[in-house]
């Protein structure tokens, strides 16, 4: 519990930067874009003042090492050697325990180094429109996870972002079938975007309507089925807590400082008439959404949750999130990989997501 060293062995050297991040405490380290070689399984556990690490892109061009610590610690030295004859370049960092007031300086001093332009960016790299708006119907698909956070592992090795991205990338082709939409991702590849980028993203773009796509993950393993989430102050039961606080947790993973809630905004008395009127349209989708799933899939047996969700939280976006299915169950796992279960899912939400915008317009509630 004195010091801890982290070493990690490299192809070459690479510039790197280091810097900490309170609440919980980590220590991240930002690399050029690499190729992590290091099997799953293979992943050695955290022990004295590194309890755990994560690795992943970031963004293109940006990758990312996050240790978690158990206690305030300060970067004693951090440097790359350069590699010499049967010996690969070696990333070090040596930490030593400090206190909390020292810890929480160190990351305001780096945070305060940084440009201007550098924190604006803010390791964003959402995807840009590939083509000016037609006048046609709004549709943000959001892959949950990606990048250093891989969301939940299945029970024989399936990983929820690369599931959750597969089927926003199926669901999104049947839609633009149909001639009505334009459909925008907040992800197209293996990368991170933070929960508030993602909500920025689907307001950016005018959204009509944003559909999370995720994949549970509970201790109970007989658990399955999907469930439809709508953004909600207070969550349905526990679990919903459980896993909406899980979810909420993408940002602390991959190492994002996360900004303070703007408290004008929050008290805003016509947004709050707007966020109300949102969240109504939300709930009447989720319907929608359970209808036309239970004819295609198993749900969970209490198909609608509501949970504090950050990446529903949009106030003049109507949202929700589909958990297609438990990782954590393998019969559900096997399904969640099958590219025919995806496509006949996908067509079950493309229905869903028809009734909603024929509703709407009969009730005279025209897309933006």
């Amino acid at each position: 519990g004195k010091r801890a060293r982290f070493i990690a062995d490299m192809t070459e050297a690479v510039d790197v930067g280091v810097f900490t991040l309170a609440d919980p405490y980590r220590i991240v380290i930002d690399l050029p874009e690499v190729r992590f070689d290091i099997p799953a399984d293979a992943v050695p556990e955290g022990r004295g003042l590194l309890s755990a690490f994560r690795f992943g892109l970031l963004s293109p061009g940006k990758s990312r090492i996050v240790l978690d610590v158990t206690t305030p610690v300060k970067v004693d030295k951090s440097f790359v050697l350069a590699p010499t004859p049967g010996q690969p370049a070696r990333l070090v960092i040596d930490v030593v325990p400090t206190t909390r007031a020292a810890f929480l300086e160190a990351g305001r001093a780096y945070r305060e180094s940084q440009s201007l332009a550098a924190a604006a960016e803010r390791d964003r790299s959402l995807v840009q429109t590939s083509r000016p708006p037609t006048g046609r119907i709004a549709v943000v698909l959001d892959p949950g996870h990606g990048g250093i956070d891989n969301g939940a592992k299945g029970a024989n090795g399936g990983v929820e972002k690369d599931v959750t991205l597969a089927f926003s990338k199926i669901l999104g082709e049947a839609l633009e079938k149909t001639g009505l939409y334009d459909i925008y991702y907040t992800r197209t590849d293996d990368s991170f975007v933070g929960l508030g980028d993602r909500v920025a993203f689907a307001r950016n773009h005018n959204a009509d309507l944003l559909i999370s796509i995720h994949a549970n993950s509970f201790w109970g393993k007989s658990i399955r089925g999907a469930t439809i989430y709508t953004v909600s102050d207070g969550a349905s039961d526990a679990m919903a807590e459980e896993i909406a606080r899980s979810e909420n947790q993408s940002d602390v993973l991959a190492g994002v400082d996360i900004p303070e809630e703007d408290s004008d905004d929050v008290r805003d008395i016509l947004l709050d008439l707007t966020r109300r009127e949102t969240r109504n349209f939300g709930v009447v989708f989720a319907r929608n959404l359970i209808k036309e799933l239970k004819v295609s899939t198993r749900m969970f047996k209490v198909p609608h949750q509501r949970a504090a969700f950050k990446v529903l939280e949009a106030p003049d976006v109507p949202s929700a999130m589909i958990e297609l299915g438990f990782m954590s169950n393998s019969q559900d796992e096997k399904l969640l990989l099958s590219r025919e279960w995806q496509a006949k899912t996908a067509d079950s939400v493309v229905r869903a997501i028809a009734a909603y915008f024929e509703k709407k317009l009969a009730q005279g509630n025209a897309p933006q």
